[in-house]
């Protein structure tokens, strides 16, 4: 028996020269959006603790990663759309670990300009 399991293995990884690494907790309340549309200069990995994540990448579906699960983005120059609360009558908690490029910042903010010329790029939106 074994005390590792393997959660996620992702590849390709690109790591900037010089990354430093950073574990945050990110806590949302029920309904909340989650942060705007931003991007990471590095790669992230995440853990789902407790509740529901909405998360949606530049190109891929919009999911809900459930606690237990794991979620991770590239980084670079893809928009990360939602990483917010998926449910209205509970909490989330996530944990991500993130490799930044030196110099900046772990987070940077997608403008309205960006994101109506990357609009393409997007993955369609669920009917509701």
């Amino acid at each position: 028996m074994t005390a590792a399991t393997v959660l996620q293995d992702a590849k390709p990884l690109h790591i900037p020269e010089g990354a430093s690494g950073m574990t945050i907790l990110v806590e949302w309340p029920p309904g909340a959006a989650g942060t705007p549309p931003h991007r990471h200069t590095g790669p992230a990995f995440g853990y789902v603790i407790e509740g529901e994540v909405r998360f949606e990448l530049e190109g891929e579906p919009e999911r809900i990663v459930k606690a237990g699960e794991t979620f991770w983005e590239p980084g670079g120059d893809v928009i990360h759309y939602q990483d917010g609360n998926a449910r209205t009558d509970a909490p989330c908690r996530f944990l991500v670990t993130m490799l930044c490029a030196p110099g900046k910042p772990m987070l940077t903010l997608v403008d309205e300009e960006e994101l109506a010329q990357r609009a393409h790029l997007r993955a369609p939106r669920p009917v509701n």
